[in-house]
Order: structure tokens, then C-alpha cells, then sequence
């Protein structure tokens, strides 16, 4: 087994810090110098064959042998690889050209001008006897990438590939598979739905593909390498929270390719860790009715619960709801909700009211039907909002209201505004909401998993 490989089973908690600039050497190989200098009339036919997977997933696929591959009698080895990373080339696209992607061999050689974390892939293959390296040593290896600035719906502009267009992914991704030059594939997500990292979409298309569920996949023998890592200077953690989902060890490419040793990181959001399993009969009663009529108001981020909170607890004892989303305008809100009031009923105001300025209109409300007003703080995190976004929008079972997506600008436009409630508001008092997670098993096995 080459060093690669045994470095392959590392703990998932421990991560290495960012990268660091160093030196490459070339390791482009006589075979593919004179493949790009072979008349296109003479070359072989293509290896890598595309497609699209429900408007959402790119999937490339190159192979080294025209033939099928030796059927797999045991569980398959999976080597997975981010693609936005030093395992990849797009931190680079600001120095080559759509003609330098994959092509030009002329200059300073195109593996020294990408980062050479793909490249190293050669590495896991050392003892490879033949052209079908990866089916020979049992490794199946993938790429799979968040690319969501790729836009499916323009191929051209102006008569030549955009930026974000496929064609230019797909002639870059081209250009690196040809000097791999062994069995890969690369699936890409283009959309904010179950195929983006770190949600699993993605791996389970890959497993359907290559049939590897009829053997399985060796978990513990398998990896995935990305950049993604949740250290503080990176933009997330999503690749971590993908290995995390799928069940495999997960390595940075400083750990994988450069042997660095592994750091620790501050502890990440932990969905899980809302999962709590108390009986029944240790829950306390979360709101109870003081007054025969009365107006609640909450205050909480988008995705703290309101919604979910007042069709189970509310609802049935009676109150009405007044929502923002669905009647568009606060003063419209008002308006409704004091049609209710008049009308003897109490009412329930499942919007954010994030300042006092907000909680005083309807502090007014109360006054002037001469009612108790109530307040329900949602103490839920930002991180927990935001994993309830994802899950609600991706998930129909879990979303019955058929909320969309909220943009991450509506999490941070509610931290700005919001200034917790007290009592010299004019409330007659506040009922403090944390979160717990309510729902059967297989509700509690998607919701568990990273979103974000």
C-alpha cells in the first residue's frame, strides 16, 4: 500500500491549518506532450463521456479502458476528493485562461500552475500494474464538488464559453482527467438541493452508478480530502460535514498529500446534539393559557421553531395566527389580528419582532382591546436557524408549509435588529422557548444530519 493510502484512515475530528504556498515539480509525462501534439485525426476516441442528472448534477466520467471493468467481488475502497481546493484547479482560474485549462503544455507546465493536490492521486496508485489502476488495487475515485456558480442554462455567450457556463467546467475538468489519465469521475452540484455538500446527493448517485451497493463500500478503508474544514480561515466546513454524512474518515489536503499532522478545531455545530430522546413524561409544559383572551407575540431568528412551535402547542388550544409571510405586510397583521381580538378570540403573532420598536405596536394592540400581552422567546442560535432552513427546504416530509429557502441575509438582518424582550416592555411575561427536535424516527435520521 503507498504512503497515500495508509494515511487514509485518520481520525475525523483533528484537522491540520490552512495551506501553505510551496513548490511543485513537474510530473507531466511524455504520453500526454505527445497527445496534445497528435493531429486530431489520429487520436483516439474520447474517454471521458457527461451528463446532467435532474437539471442539478454534472457527472463526468473518464475511463482508461474502452472495455468494461473487472466485476467487483468485494467491497469497494472510495478515494474521494474535493475539486475548490488544492485538490483542484479553481483557485486558479484567475491566472490561466479558458486555453490554458487542460491545454497549453508549452510554458511552465500546467501542473505546476495548478495547485498539485489532484495530481497527487498518481500517489494512491503506486502499485498499479496496468491501466485499470483503480479497479486492479479495488479503489473507486471520485471528485465531488459544490459548483454552484456554474449556470446549466448558459453553455455560450456571445459565441464563446463563459465562465459559468458547463462548457468551460467541462473543458477544464477535461483538461485534467486526460494528464490523470486513470479511471475517475467527478460529479458537481450546480443547485442549493440535496446533491450540495455536505448533503449527500451527490454519494448516492455515485454508489448507484458504479453499482457499488450490491457489495458495498468499505467505509473505514474510505476518504474524502477537502479544504472545506470549518478551520478559521476557512469558508466552512461543509467537506468535513460530507465525510460526516457519508460515514468516511476526512483528511485535508495538507494532512492527505502533504502528511501534515493533524489540529484541532473548535467544536462545530452539532445537529445530534438536539436530538434529545427524554420521555414524554419529563417534558415539561412548554405555554399554558393564562387568560380566557390575550395576545402572544414571538420573537425569535427565521427557522427557530415559531411556525412548528405554535401548530403544536397553540393552535390547539385555540389561538389564531397571525403570520407575516402569508399576509405580506405588518400593518395588515395588525389589522387581522385585531379583527380576531374583536371578535373574542386570542391571538398569536408567529412573526420575528426582533427590536422594541416592533414589540411596541403590538404592545398598543393589547391596549387598546385592553388584553395581557405575552412574549415567546426563540433562543435558538444562528447555526441552528440555519440548519432548519436547509433541512425545511430540502426536505417536503418536514416542510409542510412548503416554505422556501431563506437567503443567508435574512439570518443576519434578524441579529442586527435584535434586542432581547424584558418585562418593562409591557409584558405580562416572557416565556423563554429552546429548542428540541419533535418528530418520528426517520424525521430525526434526516434532520441529524449536516446541512449546512
Amino acid at each position: 500500500m503507498s504512503g497515500a493510502a495508509k494515511r487514509a484512515g485518520s481520525p475525523t475530528r483533528a484537522i491540520s491549518p490552512p495551506p501553505l504556498k510551496r513548490k511543485v515539480e513537474s510530473t507531466v509525462t511524455k504520453r500526454t506532450v505527445a497527445s496534445f501534439f497528435t493531429p486530431t485525426s489520429q487520436k483516439k476516441p474520447e474517454k471521458i463521456t457527461w451528463r446532467v442528472v435532474n437539471n442539478s448534477v454534472v457527472i463526468g466520467k473518464y475511463t482508461t479502458d474502452p472495455g468494461d471493468q473487472p466485476a467487483r467481488r468485494e467491497k469497494a475502497k472510495v478515494a474521494a476528493f474535493d475539486l475548490v481546493s488544492p485538490a483542484g484547479f479553481t483557485k486558479f482560474e484567475d491566472k490561466l485562461t479558458t486555453h490554458d485549462a487542460g491545454l497549453h503544455f508549452g510554458r511552465d507546465s500546467l501542473r505546476q500552475q495548478l495547485s498539485p493536490g489532484l495530481f497527487g492521486l498518481e500517489v494512491v496508485f503506486s502499485q498499479r500494474t496496468d491501466e485499470t489502476a483503480g479497479a486492479e488495487c479495488g479503489w473507486a475515485v471520485v471528485i465531488m464538488s459544490n459548483q454552484k456558480r456554474i449556470s446549466l442554462q448558459k453553455d455560450l455567450k456571445g459565441g464563446r464559453a463563459d465562465s459559468k457556463s458547463l462548457t468551460n467546467f467541462k473543458e477544464r475538468v477535461t483538461g485534467v482527467m486526460r494528464q490523470i489519465d486513470i479511471p475517475i469521475s467527478v460529479y458537481a452540484a450546480t443547485e442549493d438541493d440535496e446533491n450540495r455538500k455536505p448533503r449527500t446527493g451527490m454519494w448516492r448517485e455515485f454508489v448507484e452508478d458504479y453499482d457499488l451497493d450490491v457489495f458495498g463500500v468499505d467505509l473505514a478503508a474510505s476518504f474524502y480530502v477537502g479544504d472545506a474544514a470549518g478551520r478559521p480561515r476557512d469558508h466552512s466546513a461543509v467537506d468535513r460535514g460530507f465525510a460526516l454524512n457519508v460515514g468516511i474518515p476526512f483528511k485535508t489536503p495538507e494532512e492527505f498529500f502533504l502528511n501534515k499532522a493533524a489540529k484541532n478545531v473548535p467544536e462545530l455545530f452539532n445537529p445530534s446534539s438536539y436530538l434529545k430522546t427524554d420521555s414524554a413524561d419529563n417534558v415539561p409544559v412548554p405555554f399554558a393559557r393564562q387568560s380566557p383572551r390575550e395576545l402572544v407575540i414571538f420573537c425569535g431568528s427565521p427557522g427557530a421553531g415559531k411556525s412548528t412551535f405554535y401548530w403544536n402547542h397553540l393552535e390547539p388550544l385555540g389561538y389564531e395566527r397571525v403570520n407575516q409571510d402569508n399576509l405580506k405586510t405588518r400593518q395588515k397583521c395588525i389589522k387581522v389580528a385585531k379583527e380576531f381580538l374583536a371578535a373574542g378570540s386570542s391571538v398569536a403573532v408567529d412573526n420575528t419582532n426582533a427590536d422594541p420598536n416592533t414589540r411596541a405596536e403590538w404592545v398598543r394592540v393589547a391596549k387598546e382591546f385592553n388584553v395581557p400581552i405575552r412574549c415567546i422567546h426563540f433562543t435558538s442560535p444562528p447555526e441552528l436557524c440555519k440548519h432548519n432552513n436547509a433541512v425545511r427546504a430540502a426536505n417536503r416530509s418536514l416542510n409542510p408549509e412548503s416554505r422556501p429557502s431563506l437567503p443567508g441575509i435574512a439570518f443576519g438582518d434578524f441579529l442586527k435588529r435584535f434586542k432581547e424582550p424584558t418585562l418593562d416592555e409591557g409584558f405580562s411575561d416572557i416565556v423563554r422557548v429552546d429548542f428540541r427536535f419533535q418528530g418520528d424516527e426517520e424525521a430525526r435520521r434526516i434532520w441529524g444530519q449536516y446541512w449546512v
